[in-house]
């Protein structure tokens, strides 16, 4: 295991510059700017105050920034509803953009949790990816890409099977 100084190799970071990613290709074609830029914002924010708290300068700061990127979590899932409700995602998008979001929201929370048992800002640990995440991961990809297959082929089918245990 090695050290971790600099925020890019923070798993929540990751998670949420995918969130950023995603939420920016789902709503490419979303004519309601508005609605748009707010959630684009708010994913955004995420990802940068996980950012800027890793590089402030004491523990409380960072605590201070991951509080509110968790918040920002909060306000995409919640803009994602209104995304559904109003016809803008359509189901499979909303429930991976929503899985996602929730993920970055856990993932902030226990490094929240870490902080505040007397872990420092930088001294977290790069741990190896296990099966479980592997297969996560693997699972994302696959829905990713059955999602933009779906867009151009809507005879697309998902295969189930593929990762019935």
């Amino acid at each position: 295991m090695s050290t971790i100084k600099q925020f890019e190799d923070l798993l929540a970071w990751q998670r949420s510059r995918e969130l950023v990613r995603e939420i920016y290709k789902s709503l490419q074609n979303c004519r309601d700017m508005g609605f748009r830029d707010q959630i684009q914002r708010a994913a955004v924010s995420v990802m940068s105050n996980i950012a800027e708290g890793f590089e402030s300068g004491t523990r409380q700061e960072f605590l201070n920034y991951l509080y509110i990127a968790k918040g920002s979590a909060g306000e995409v899932r919640a803009q994602l509803y209104a995304a559904h409700d109003i016809g803008y995602l359509n189901i499979e998008t909303f429930k991976y953009l929503k899985g996602l979001a929730e993920e970055c929201s856990k993932l902030i929370s226990s490094f929240i949790f870490k902080l505040k048992s007397g872990g420092q800002p930088g001294i977290q640990y790069k741990q190896e990816k296990s099966k479980a995440q592997r297969e996560r991961e693997e699972f994302d990809d696959y829905l990713r890409k059955y999602i933009e297959e779906k867009k151009t082929n809507p005879d697309a089918k998902f295969d189930e099977g593929r990762f019935k245990k």
